[in-house]
């Protein structure tokens, strides 16, 4: 007899059906009960060639020294982008930035440098794209990336962050995205820390500091819903690349 998971359908909410372990739609749907983050990782190299993609798929991995990982599908134009760069930044949205989500999920953006149009940001100390607004932003030199499945594990070491405390993040929940729901969080200050100027890094440059806030004045207010069919990975190009998570689906 094979194995078998079981899983909740929304049909039949409060019963468990057994599902094959190869159900890919039904791994899908159990993942989506885990909620996560939402992230833009963006990198920039010497020639000017950018790029930027959405990603919910982060974590951190050691304080000392201090590592991120993030999980990028292995045909995203932006693999080989961060391997020539040995540079990346992950953005974690905030609550507000659901247009920027979609925007770096849709497959049909423009490539290079017109990903940025309109966007605003600032070369961080790696050179590559700090995102404004965003609840904080981890600027890292690559550090390894490993093959998994049809994954690849990328892991930066950081070298800069900002930090926004008073900015709640963007969070996502089986195909929608949520908000928190508590007080208001206090007022404060951007923060901004640069641990060391590492001259192998491609495409570095010093480091600008945030001093505030920019507002993004991108596209109108959008809906919090978003499709939750398997497979969205190839839905229509204006939502996340969700796929239940963000890195199930295919990045580009």
């Amino acid at each position: 007899m094979g194995s078998v998971v079981t899983s909740t359908r929304a049909a039949e909410a409060g019963h468990t059906l057994p599902a094959p372990v190869g159900d890919v739609s039904a791994f899908r749907q159990a993942m989506g009960s885990f909620p996560t983050g939402v992230t833009v990782v963006t990198v920039a190299s010497d020639d000017g060639n950018m790029h930027g993609v959405t990603v919910n798929s982060f974590s951190s991995v050691s304080l000392d020294p201090m590592l991120v990982m993030v999980c990028l599908t292995e045909t995203s134009r932006g693999v080989g982008l961060i391997e020539r760069a040995g540079a990346f930044v992950v953005n974690v949205l905030s609550a507000g930035q659901q247009d920027l989500s979609r925007w770096f999920a849709d497959r049909h953006r423009p490539v290079g440098s017109a990903m940025f149009d309109g966007v605003p940001f600032e070369p961080g100390a790696t050179g590559c794209p700090v995102l404004a607004d965003a609840a904080a932003s981890f600027d890292c030199r690559l550090r390894q990336s490993h093959s998994a499945g049809d994954h690849l594990i990328v892991l930066g070491e950081v070298v800069a962050l900002v930090y926004r405390p008073h900015l709640e993040p963007l969070l996502f929940y089986s195909g929608t995205y949520k908000s928190l729901e508590h007080e208001s969080r206090p007022a404060g200050r951007t923060v901004t820390r640069r641990f060391y100027r590492d001259p192998d890094v491609a495409g570095q440059r010093p480091r600008q500091r945030v001093t505030g806030l920019i507002p993004t004045g991108l596209l109108k207010p959008v809906t919090n819903q978003v499709s939750t069919a398997p497979g969205n990975d190839r839905h229509s190009a204006t939502y996340p690349d969700t796929g239940i998570p963000l890195t199930c689906g295919n990045q580009t």
